[in-house]
């Protein structure tokens, strides 16, 4: 398992997206937090939403550190139709935070710690597991497709696909 890393040219670390394999941030300490950085990008408008509807933008925007597994619209897009409306609801509040939570794990986890593990514990105590395939690194069947964005707060990894919670 040799982990495969590049440098983001970005000083951001999220305005060119790779679909390639992990990417590595190497730059000064960052001054945003995770929410902030996100919200930068432009590719994180649903997941900015979401953590809105959910109440988590000032966790998120909190001391941390976190390690956030953050989908892009793009990710939004491939659950079926009128998911991600029926989340947004108020009365599905607590199953949006349960989701949300599930992509947050505490402590600042960077690409290659996160690639000799087999699981994490997310914020909402479930299990994520973790998987190493051709020197990318998977969390359940969700590839990450930029890693260690480097946040004053933490961390983001950015995944192709939204991570569905186990149910209970």
């Amino acid at each position: 398992m040799k982990p495969l890393f590049k440098s983001i040219a970005c000083i951001m670390g999220l305005a060119a997206f790779s679909a390639g394999p992990l990417v590595a941030a190497e730059k000064a300490p960052a001054s945003k937090d995770i929410v902030d950085t996100a919200v930068a990008a432009g590719s994180f408008k649903t997941l900015a939403a979401a953590l809105t509807a959910a109440g988590l933008v000032d966790t998120l925007k909190g001391k941390g550190p976190f390690t956030v597994f953050a989908p892009t619209d793009e990710a939004f897009a491939k659950l079926p139709e009128g998911t991600v409306e029926s989340l947004l609801l108020p009365e599905n509040k607590q199953k949006l935070i349960d989701i949300l939570t599930y992509h947050v794990v505490a402590g600042d986890v960077r690409a290659e710690a996160a690639m000799k593990l087999e699981e994490a514990a997310a914020l909402n105590k479930k299990t994520i597991r973790l998987e190493v395939k051709d020197g990318a690194l998977y969390l359940n069947k969700s590839k990450v497709t930029t890693a260690d964005v480097v946040c004053s707060n933490g961390v983001i990894h950015i995944i192709d696909t939204v991570l569905l919670p186990p149910a209970e």
